[in-house]
């Protein structure tokens, strides 16, 4: 049986970990299989490059962005984001924007493209790429953290739902957000999702509550609060019909 001084990486060859590919060959073919939208610009703002998932999702045409859009020039860019935050990865900071909201409206009236979305929410990372020290370029991470696709109505309710879940349910405002009845919304939500808006809802708060349960700097009760219920209530034994056991149990199973 071969030991582990006959087998393993220090017996291959070196010459075998060295593709026929130059650095930026490597680099390119690297970002273009990752899943999310990558785009890099030289230190100035203007595109230099972008990937497969970038091209896909926001349907940009490469000849019209690639070499000719800059970053600090687009007033779309600067009004969805803290100018001074993306100055500042010119100066090397890495800055995150968390579940922004993507302006379809205006990419598609000003790119002439039809997304087949309602609303598009993205987690941003804007880091820098230094050469000899210095900042060369910018690149631009995004992550799809909310994509509502389906009836118009239903995702206009979802995404009202999702943006105000710390609020208590209301349907009314549900409805209006949607802008339908509330008699209308509740029949089309039980149609094309499969449950009610208040069921929806009920998912999401249980959702977030879980996420701050398993944080160890927040006892149940903490957790509770920071979702914006009261932990002797009735939302305890509503989650642990929906997650089998109890918080105080989840949090031990998941602290």
């Amino acid at each position: 049986m071969p030991n582990s001084e006959t087998q393993g990486w220090q017996n291959i060859p070196e010459d075998n970990f060295k593709p026929p590919l130059n650095d930026i060959e490597i680099f390119k073919r690297i970002i273009d299989t990752l899943p999310y939208p990558i785009t890099v610009f030289s230190h100035d703002g203007t595109a230099v490059y972008s990937n497969d998932a970038a091209f896909r999702i926001y349907q940009i045409n490469p000849d019209m962005a690639i070499g000719k859009y800059n970053l600090f020039q687009d007033p779309t860019m600067i009004a969805a984001f803290s100018y001074e935050k993306l100055k500042a990865v010119q100066e090397g900071e890495t800055v995150f924007f968390p579940s922004v909201r993507v302006p379809l409206k205006i990419l598609s009236s000003r790119d002439g493209v039809d997304y087949d979305m309602e609303a598009l929410y993205m987690d941003m990372t804007w880091f820098p790429l230094k050469v000899d020290g210095r900042v060369a370029y910018i690149v631009q991470h995004h992550i799809p953290c909310r994509v509502y696709k389906g009836k118009r109505e239903i995702e206009q309710a979802k995404e009202y739902i999702d943006n105000n879940w710390l609020e208590k349910f209301d349907l009314k405002k549900v409805a209006k957000a949607a802008q339908l009845s509330q008699a209308h919304l509740t029949r089309l939500f039980r149609q094309h999702a499969g449950m009610t808006a208040h069921d929806y809802y009920t998912r999401i708060k249980i959702s977030k509550l879980k996420e701050k349960l398993i944080d160890p700097d927040l006892s149940v009760a903490e957790a509770f609060s920071a979702c914006n219920l009261d932990y002797n209530g009735h939302f305890a034994r509503v989650f642990k019909d929906h997650a089998g056991v109890t918080p105080s149990e989840y949090k031990k199973i998941k602290g």
